[in-house]
């Protein structure tokens, strides 16, 4: 496991450019020939992926508050360049969101029934066209709605889990400073015994040599005088 400071900061950069590309895909890759009820639906969906990649800015943020001073200032920029990013894609999914409701209601107004006598230009032909749109305003907003609900329910759960890998990290990152600590008293302790060895052979030498004179001593007395 990486345990260095900038680990969970650069798994949630990664699931926000994840999360971008699918985005991108959607508004500016092939989901943008999609039309109809297709259209809307794919629009749905990155108004969720949108949510979800906000809260993976959100996570940086907290993750950058953690990070040596040293080298914040680039993951800072990081972060502006996210936000500048998910800012572009959250006025083009607003713009498209527009272009698909105009689009809708012209399709209603232009579009007379057969038992319409009077043509697309009455009033009571406009009277039902906006009668529909407000209407299925009503049921967007009600889905719109459905979707924020679980949408923060699936959030509220990715936090908790967030919440406890967070936890383990940290217990873990806890553990192994106590370990660090450990090896180094372990490594003073190893290094005080090897020293006292060496003293103790200097010690015994020392006492071996004058030993060795002595003896030299004696028998140069004893057989020379």
């Amino acid at each position: 496991m990486d345990n260095s400071p900038t680990a969970l900061f650069d798994s949630y950069e990664q699931d926000f450019q994840q999360i971008i590309a699918s985005i991108r895909d959607k508004l500016e890759g092939d989901g943008k020939d999609q039309r109809g009820e297709q259209r809307k639906a794919a629009l749905r969906r990155v108004e969720m992926e949108l949510d979800e990649a906000d809260e993976m800015v959100s996570q940086m943020e907290i993750e950058i508050q953690g990070i040596p001073q040293s080298i914040k200032p680039q993951y800072q920029t990081r972060i502006r360049t996210a936000k500048a990013e998910l800012t572009r894609y959250k006025k083009l999914s607003k713009d498209l969101h527009a272009q698909v409701s105009r689009s809708d209601l012209l399709a209603r107004a232009g579009s007379p029934t057969s038992d319409e006598p009077y043509g697309p230009s009455s009033d009571r032909t406009r009277l039902l066209a906006g009668t529909a749109l407000l209407e299925d305003g009503s049921r967007r907003l009600a889905e719109s709605q459905r979707i924020a609900l679980e949408t923060e329910e699936q959030g509220a759960d990715i936090l908790r889990n967030l919440r406890g890998q967070r936890e383990q990290i940290e217990h873990a990152r806890d553990t192994l400073r106590t370990a660090d600590t450990s090896i180094d008293r372990a490594s003073g302790t190893l290094k005080k015994m090897i020293r006292r060895m060496y003293q103790q052979r200097v010690v015994t030498g020392a006492i071996i040599v004058v030993l060795i004179l002595l003896i030299l001593i004696i028998l140069w007395a004893k057989f020379f005088r």
